[in-house]
């Protein structure tokens, strides 16, 4: 059985962000600025129980909760 194409959009992110993530990631097992993003997406996303307001997600305390939680599973060291 074939599975269906997925089905895709664009989102734009400010380059100096972009290039930050492309740092953040080198030594994980993201091989994407997209596929990144779609993980962090899902994970703020699937996270229900603790709702944040929307600039919790970028300050510096929410950077660094995301960076404490990739390192927990293996993605940073």
């Amino acid at each position: 059985m074939s599975k269906a194409p997925s089905k895709y959009t664009s989102v734009s992110i400010p380059i100096v962000l972009n290039e930050k993530i492309k740092e953040l990631i080198k030594p994980t097992g993201f091989v994407s600025v997209s596929g990144f993003v779609t993980y962090l997406l899902r994970q703020v996303l699937s996270d229900s129980s603790q709702p944040q307001p929307r600039g919790d997600i970028f300050n510096k305390e929410g950077e660094q909760n995301v960076k404490d939680r990739l390192r927990s599973l293996g993605y940073l060291k």
